[in-house]
C-alpha cells in the first residue's frame, strides 16, 4: 500500500502541476511563468556540504559536485528532467548531492538550453560537448549517465550519438521515469494518463513539439526506443505504475533485451512520475536501490557501432 505521504503528493500534483500538461496553451503559460522565477543554482545545503564548482561549455553553465575530500567513485553526468522546457530544481540537486556523497562520485551537471527558446539541435550540441568533456576527464569505464524524465531520454540519445561518432560509451545508465517513446502512440498511453496525477498527453505533445524542432517524434533522436538498442551499456530503469510514460518504457526494455542489452526494469506499484526525487518513504527505497546498483561492479560494455532506425517500428502490445 502506498504511504500517506505519497498519496498526499499525488493529490497535490493532480491539482497543480498536471494543469501544465492539460493542453498546449497551458504548457506554454507554465513555461512563461517558470522563466520569471527559475534558477539553476544549487541550494545552500549542497554548496555547504559538498565541493561545488561552476564552469562554462558552449556558453552554458556546467556544475561539478563532489565530496570535499575528493571523489574516488564514478564520474556521473546527471541530466535533469523537465520536459526539455523547465530548469533543474532543488529536487534534482538533492539527488545529485546524495549520489556524490554516497558513491564518492564526481557529478557533472550541465545546465543545458531549454525549449522553446532552443530546439533539439542546440540541446544535444550542449549534451555532446559535455559528454566529450567528461571523456577527457575520466575513462569510459568510470563514466555513468544518470537522468530523470527528459534527462533519461537525453542519457540514452547521447549514448547512441556517442556510438554513431565511434566514441566510447558510458559504463552504465541509470534512468528514472525516462521518456523513451515520445510518439505517445501506445494505445495504453491515454489510459495511463488518466491515472497519472502529473503528466497528460496534450501538454506533453506540445512540449515534445517545442524541443523536437524539425525532427519527427518517431525519430530515434527524439524517441530512442526506435534506435539501435544493442549499443546500450548495462541499464537500470526505475518506472512508476502511475506514469503515462511507463508503457513506452516497457516497450523500450523489451526491445533492448531482444537486441542483447542488459536492462533491469523496476516498475514500482502505485508510484508516480520521478517519485525517487520526492521526499517520501518509497523514494528512499528507490534511491537505495539505484545507489546499490551503481556501486555494483559491472563488466565493460561491448563497443559496437550504431545503426540508427529513423522510423517507428510496429509496437508490441503492452501487458
Amino acid at each position: 500500500m502506498p504511504s500517506l505521504k505519497s498519496r498526499l503528493v499525488a493529490f497535490v500534483l493532480r491539482h497543480t502541476r498536471k494543469k501544465a500538461f492539460s493542453s498546449p496553451e497551458a504548457m506554454n503559460r507554465w513555461i512563461a511563468r517558470a522563466r520569471m522565477k527559475e534558477s539553476h543554482r544549487p541550494p545552500r545545503r549542497i554548496t555547504s556540504s559538498l565541493a561545488v564548482g561552476q564552469r562554462s561549455l558552449l556558453g552554458r553553465p556546467v556544475y561539478d559536485v563532489e565530496p570535499r575530500g575528493g571523489a574516488s567513485g564514478p564520474h556521473i553526468v546527471y541530466l535533469h528532467g523537465g520536459a526539455f522546457c523547465f530548469e533543474i530544481t532543488p529536487y534534482h540537486w538533492r539527488l545529485i548531492g546524495e549520489l556524490a556523497e554516497r558513491l564518492s562520485a564526481h557529478v557533472t551537471v550541465p545546465v543545458y538550453p531549454l525549449a522553446p527558446e532552443h530546439d533539439h539541435d542546440a540541446i544535444f550540441a550542449m549534451g555532446m560537448a559535455v559528454y566529450r568533456d567528461a571523456l577527457r576527464r575520466t575513462s569510459a569505464d568510470r563514466l555513468v549517465l544518470v537522468g530523470d524524465s527528459a534527462g533519461g531520454n537525453m542519457a540514452v540519445v547521447l549514448t547512441m550519438m556517442a556510438a554513431a561518432e565511434e566514441l566510447p560509451r558510458p559504463s552504465r545508465l541509470a534512468l528514472i521515469s525516462p521518456g523513451l517513446d515520445m510518439t505517445l502512440a501506445d494505445p495504453r498511453s491515454r489510459d495511463y494518463a488518466r491515472d497519472d496525477p502529473w503528466l497528460d498527453i496534450d501538454g506533453g505533445l506540445e512540449a515534445i513539439r517545442l524541443y523536437a524542432g524539425a525532427l519527427d517524434r518517431a525519430d530515434w533522436r527524439v524517441s530512442p526506443v526506435n534506435g539501435d538498442l544493442s549499443v546500450l551499456p548495462p541499464t537500470l530503469i526505475l518506472a512508476g505504475q502511475r506514469d503515462m510514460l511507463t508503457p513506452g518504457t516497457v516497450s523500450f526494455a523489451e526491445r533492448a533485451r531482444a537486441a542483447g542489452a542488459e536492462v533491469e526494469l523496476v516498475i514500482e506499484p502505485d508510484m508516480i512520475h520521478v517519485w525517487p526525487l520526492i521526499d517520501m518513504p518509497e523514494a528512499r527505497v528507490a534511491r537505495d536501490r539505484m545507489i546499490d546498483w551503481l556501486a555494483r561492479p559491472q563488466p565493460l560494455p561491448v563497443q559496437r557501432p550504431i545503426k540508427p532506425v529513423q522510423r517507428l517500428r510496429p509496437q508490441a502490445a503492452f501487458s
